[in-house]
């Protein structure tokens, strides 16, 4: 874990499109309290049962929301790509954290302290919109993901995770090439990676998407959110 510069912190809020919203005084604010950090795969973010200090956005890599049990078997939630931002339930009720938040790959993350998240809720009606909007997003993408572990089939519940990701309110940053392997997409479905694969595949002849290695791009992502609704 290390640290990036003011500097740096400045350039990555600028790409995020909550940040370019807020008046000059509340961006200052941000930019005086908030922390761009670097994990690296494997390394905790945040820990579950820790009071939650921070709102979390990451800026470049992939985060997973997981749990685990005394036997170390695990749960996985939700993977957060670019450009998402999480853990507002956890902030907004000052409570101790419910899930660890752990880097699946590299990641540079942008932490917002909990006391600075308020601050801005209170006095700032773009940054109340926007939160309300990731909690009604939140809200369908959970709800999503337990109806397609309980009702889908393995190819549905890939589909489904990969369509997921290009949420333009969760997700801003998703290009239809995903740097991400099948390992990830394991972690984030609770899925092994032989059953991925074969999912992967069989979507790959139905032509909705390329594998390559740790790479798959999404070639018709509105047949690839059709495959998926299909067996809701």
């Amino acid at each position: 874990m290390s640290e990036a510069s003011p500097a740096s912190l400045s350039a990555a809020l600028r790409t995020h499109p909550w940040f370019g919203e807020l008046a000059d005084a509340h961006r200052a604010l941000v930019l005086d309290t908030a922390r761009l950090v670097h994990f690296d795969a494997g390394e905790f973010v945040a820990r579950r049962n820790a009071p939650s200090a921070d709102w979390i956005g990451v800026h470049r890599g992939l985060v997973k929301l997981a749990v685990y049990n005394a036997a170390g078997d695990s749960c996985t939630f939700s993977g957060v790509p670019a450009g998402g931002w999480f853990g507002e339930g956890s902030v907004l009720k000052r409570e101790l954290r419910r899930y660890d938040v752990i880097a699946v790959r590299p990641s540079d993350v942008i932490l917002v302290p909990t006391e600075t998240f308020h601050q801005l809720l209170a006095a700032s009606l773009p940054f109340s919109g926007f939160v309300i909007r990731q909690l009604n997003e939140r809200m369908g993408e959970f709800i999503a993901a337990i109806q397609n572990q309980r009702l889908l089939s393995v190819e549905g519940q890939v589909a489904g995770a990969l369509a997921q990701l290009f949420n333009p309110q969760l997700y801003p940053f998703t290009a239809t090439v995903l740097e991400l392997s099948q390992e990830e997409l394991g972690l984030l479905t609770g899925l092994s990676r032989q059953r991925v694969n074969r999912a992967l595949r069989a979507l790959e002849t139905q032509g909705l998407l390329a594998l390559s290695y740790n790479r798959i791009e999404i070639l018709d992502l509105p047949r690839l959110r059709a495959f998926w609704q299909r067996q809701t």
